[in-house]
């Protein structure tokens, strides 16, 4: 049959919150709520009984291929984070950032 042969083009459709390992690495324990939305973003489930865990679903699907599937929880005690569960595993940065100290005040003025 042709319709075995021809398919139709399939979008790649993506749906959720993207978490990468870059992201999670950033957490640490104690941050407070407001920390981590701002290093995750806002979170895709929070349920109403289960106020104090964060839920982070991702899916990325592409053709015909198997879909993506990605989800982290994230939890509280006493409105700081407490650990992180998931498939995502937190891990260092692949190149650790450093402070660096810039002067930007130039040379002294030479005196007369």
């Amino acid at each position: 049959m042709l319709s075995n042969v021809i398919k139709p083009f399939r979008i790649d459709v993506r749906q959720g919150n993207a978490v990468t390992q870059e992201m999670l690495s950033q957490l640490s324990p104690g941050m407070s709520r407001e920390q981590v939305r701002f290093v995750m973003g806002s979170p895709l489930l929070v349920d109403v009984f289960h106020a104090d865990r964060w839920d982070y679903v991702y899916q990325f699907s592409t053709g015909y291929a198997e879909p993506e599937r990605r989800s982290v929880a994230i939890f509280f005690i006493a409105d700081k984070l407490d650990r992180i569960e998931g498939d995502v595993a937190a891990g260092r940065a692949e190149v650790p950032i450093a402070p660096r100290v810039i002067d930007i005040t130039g040379p002294a003025a030479a005196k007369p």
